[in-house]
Parts: C-alpha cells; structure tokens; sequence
C-alpha cells in the first residue's frame, strides 16, 4: 500500500492540482490508515495490498478516531481523503472495488462561523507599540487576515513580489492554485511596511534575529519569516494569532474566525455577496451564503434586545392603567 500511497499522491500533485498542505494532510491521513490496519489487522506484515482493505477496516479506524474524541468535521475529511484514495485505485485497476463507497459520511448539522464584532476586532488589531520584527510580523499577519479575507494557507504563501503596496492589493493563491487580487486598504500597508522596515532596517548596525541570510533565497522570497529564516507554516500562524489574541482580550481567535469576520463585517455595510465571493475565492456562491445566517442572527439579537414588541421585552401594563 505504501507504493499505492506514492502513486496517489503523485497523481494529485500532476493532475489534480491542489495546494502543497492539501498533499501534506492527505499524505499525513493515509499513513496514519496504514498504520491502524497494520497494529490491527496484519500485524505480521511489512506492507498492505490495497485489495486486501475492506469496509470494515475504514470502519474500524473511523471508530477508533472518534473513540479519541476526533471531531466530526476531521472524521469527515478522513473519510473523504480514503474515498479518493479508493476511487483513484479503482480507476487504475490496483483493486477491484471500492470498499470505502458505502460508507457514510457523519452528520455536521448547521454549523455557523465565529466571528467578532466590529468593536472586537478593533480591540484585537489596536496594536501596542512595536518593538521588534517579530512584532511587526505578528502585527502585519492580523491586519492581513482582517483587511483581505485570506485563508491562512494564503498568508503563509504570500512572497514579497506578491505585494503591490502602491495601489494596495497583494495576490493569493487560493485552492486549486487558483490566483486572486485582492485590496488591503491603508492601515494594513502601513503594517507591511513597518514590518518591512523591521525586517529590512536601514543605517542600524543590528540585523534582525534571522539565522538564514536575507538575501540567500533562491526563486520566491517569502513574506512571513521564522526565526530561522524560512517561510511560517499554517500551524505556527494558527499558534500565534492565538497568543496574540489571548494578550490582548480574552477571546479564542483563529486566522478563520478573522476570515469570517472580514465578510460579516462586509456584509453588514451592505457589499453585495458576489463581491464577496471573489474577495474570499470560493467556488461556490453557496459557500459564501452561510454569512447571510450569521448576519441576520446578529440582526435579530439586536432586534430582540431592542424592539418594545420582540416578544423578549413586550411591556407589561402597570396597575390601574386603563388603556
């Protein structure tokens, strides 16, 4: 099966696209399949032929991933991940059935995002003075992900040539490597620049702590740096927009409930919803109308707190009044 795995990823990455952490996450998913089948059921081999698998193996693992309080939503992508696996080898004649096609997916149920308000995120982004690159980085990285919408695979994608501070627009690339303009406005320029000024100091004897020489990259140059000099990955962002929120008001934030926000936010003033599929690059307008549920449940709350007759906080008649 390890030849199998190699072969799939392989196929994806020529002829499916996708973006590099979608091949990480499905390369990661089938290795870890690989190794329950073989601590549970073929102990005593090196390898696993794919027609050896059958229903209740991709069961059992199911099982025994949600016994160790895995979500819903990442049995789902595990699932999804073996019945593309299966289906490629199907098509190839390595098997002669599909035995992950039967089984369902989990029921999500509705799920709506998590998003701030409007006073949140400007309590999150009113940044205290910046002291060091790292700052400025952490600094540029929130204003990014609230100005422009991006998915934080598109935030660490992002390369210098990717910018143009100018008119203030960077280009993403999005799933599918498919590419967007996108606008930033002038409070996250400002953020870039000082983060470039940081990184870049003119006339100062100091160099940022970056053990990998500025100027060594080969190709890209990546805009949002480690402490060895090599472009962040999505976990680090994720783990740092947490501390940063966590030091500013105690409220759980992702670079995704920032995505979120930015399109509540848009919607809430009015942008039309086709605009703000562009602006986020989904597919689908049917992605991006969940944002409408989000909206009119926050109009509603507003409703129910301040309408007279909300039903919430009808009036009721006081003594001797004959009305």
């Amino acid at each position: 099966m390890i030849d199998a795995i190699h072969a799939f990823i392989l196929y994806l990455q020529l002829e499916r696209g996708g973006s590099d952490e979608t091949h990480r996450n499905y390369q990661s998913d089938l290795q870890q399949f690989l190794n329950h089948l073989q601590e549970q059921f073929f102990q005593s081999e090196t390898n696993v032929a794919p027609n050896a698998i059958h229903a209740l193996h991709i069961r059992s693992f199911l099982k025994h991933l949600s016994d160790q309080g895995l979500k819903k939503t990442s049995l789902a992508r595990k699932l999804a991940c073996l019945k593309s696996f299966f289906r490629y080898l199907l098509e190839v004649g390595r098997i002669p059935h599909n035995p992950a096609s039967a089984i369902r997916s989990p029921r999500l149920g509705t799920h709506l995002p998590t998003v701030l308000t409007k006073d949140e995120a400007t309590t999150l982004l009113d940044s205290p003075p910046v002291q060091t690159w790292i700052q400025a980085r952490n600094q540029a990285m929130l204003e990014i992900l609230y100005a422009s919408g991006a998915r934080v695979s598109e935030l660490v994608g992002l390369n210098w040539e990717d910018l143009d501070l100018e008119t203030q627009f960077i280009r993403l690339r999005g799933k599918g490597k498919k590419e967007r303009r996108v606008p930033i406005g002038t409070v996250a320029t400002e953020a870039i620049l000082d983060y470039q000024r940081q990184l870049f100091p003119m006339g100062k004897s100091t160099r940022p702590t970056v053990k990998k020489p500025l100027t060594s990259w080969s190709g890209s140059r990546p805009l949002f740096l480690n402490t060895r000099g090599t472009r962040l990955t999505t976990r680090s962002v994720e783990r740092i927009i947490k501390q940063e929120a966590g030091d500013r008001f105690p409220k759980s934030v992702t670079p995704h409930t920032l995505r979120h926000s930015f399109a509540t936010h848009l919607l809430d003033e009015g942008a039309d919803l086709r605009a703000i599929q562009e602006l986020l690059g989904h597919a689908s307008l049917a992605t991006t109308q969940k944002y409408t549920h989000v909206a009119t449940n926050q109009l509603m709350a507003v409703y129910d707190r301040a309408h007279p007759r909300s039903g919430s906080s009808v009036p009721t008649p006081t003594q001797g009044d004959t009305r």
